[in-house]
């Protein structure tokens, strides 16, 4: 069965690195969303946002399990994560508004990704010769990534208009593969603490993001004004709850010594750190007067929603005395429910819209303080 290893696997310098690349890819899925129709981003544009940063997602989740169960920070794990590195920068720039245009240096590069750490499982088969279970698992994982590289080709050469439906399939194809892998297969040496520091890793550096959009709520003419002083104390402390209540979960109440395949823990990451992408945006949308301002509401607030709920997922993994069980979740369920009333309600009065804001992520900050101090007195 999946098992923990007897020794607590490090993050590597090298994984630090590789990350870095990723850094640069949020800030260029996130720059799809700059151009804007009838008030709001359109439609095209919003879809290639979906489907480009759940793409730099999913490749950064199969790197990360490759090198949880396999990696031995040697020559070959350094030679094939510097290569992906390398094709990283080919979609990067092909991430624009016009990505259609670009549609076949993408999706080439995906695939080579996608086939490179296939490779790394093939040449890693001669390892594993009396080793049943690992072989099984490791087949199947070749099969997955290939079969996700196939549909990604496919995607670099259809029309236009087909582009990002063959690359949502194969996104889904490729995590319901795994899904279907993780039951079918009990081989595979996890080191969940090890996951959740690289998962862990993934969102800082995606809040490290939103600190530089909130940036623009200190701009000012150098003069004392009331106004920036207040909005940029809000976006700031709306950043600082997020941040927060992440780190109260992961510190605090998260059971990183538990036996898990890890799988569901990084397939919710998947969400929260998507979630966090849209705060992101919508904190800087938020500033944009050309933006409609309704939808730009339903986008933060829906945004943050879902980062709480997601985050509250990871519930599964607490430790046993701070589970989040049934009544919680209603409690949670209905402040969140509050909150979006409020935010429409006042929908045109910004200072009242992002205190409420305020409000609410350090109301959830608040309940999970409490959870914490709970645990620790036993």
């Amino acid at each position: 069965m999946f098992q923990l290893k007897n020794e607590e696997k490090k993050v590597e310098y090298l994984e630090l690195i590789y990350d870095l690349v990723f850094v640069y890819m949020v800030g260029r899925n996130n720059a799809l969303l700059s151009t804007f129709e009838n008030g709001f981003v359109s439609g095209a544009a919003f879809f290639a946002y979906i489907v480009c940063t759940l793409t730099i997602i999913q490749i950064w989740n199969f790197t990360t399990f490759y090198i949880n169960m396999f990696g031995r920070n040697g020559v070959r794990d350094h030679v094939f994560l510097l290569v992906n590195m390398y094709l990283m920068y080919f979609i990067g720039q092909s991430t624009r508004t016009d990505w259609f245009a670009y549609q076949a240096q993408y999706h080439i590069a995906w695939a080579l990704i996608l086939i490179n750490i296939g490779l790394q499982y093939v040449i890693e088969l001669r390892n594993h010769q009396a080793d049943v279970w690992n072989r099984d698992l490791i087949k199947r994982m070749i099969w997955i990534l290939f079969i996700e590289a196939a549909i990604a080709l496919v995607a670099a050469f259809v029309p236009p208009a087909l582009t990002g439906w063959v690359s949502l399939a194969a996104i889904f194809a490729g995590i319901i593969l795994t899904a279907v892998n993780r039951n079918r297969s009990p081989g595979g040496v996890i080191d969940f603490s090890h996951l959740t520091e690289r998962a862990m890793l993934y969102v800082v550096f995606t809040f490290g993001e939103m600190i530089i959009v909130i940036s623009a709520y200190f701009v000012s003419d150098g003069g004392f004004d009331w106004s920036v002083i207040y909005f940029s104390l809000m976006g700031f402390l709306i950043v600082a709850g997020l941040f927060v209540s992440y780190e109260l979960i992961y510190d605090h109440l998260l059971d990183r010594e538990t036996e898990d395949s890890g799988m569901l823990y990084m397939i919710i990451h998947i969400f929260i750190i998507f979630a966090l992408g849209l705060i992101t945006v919508s904190l800087e949308f938020m500033r944009e007067e050309e933006v409609a301002l309704l939808p730009k509401i339903i986008l933060i607030t829906s945004a943050i929603i879902a980062y709480y709920a997601f985050l509250f997922c990871t519930g599964k993994y607490a430790k046993q005395r701070c589970g989040m069980d049934l009544p919680f979740m209603l409690k949670m369920a209905g402040l969140a429910a509050l909150f979006a009333a409020l935010m429409i309600v006042f929908r045109e009065n910004m200072r009242l819209n992002i205190f409420v804001t305020v409000a609410y992520v350090w109301s959830i900050v608040a309940v999970l303080y409490r959870a914490k101090n709970i645990f620790e007195k036993g």
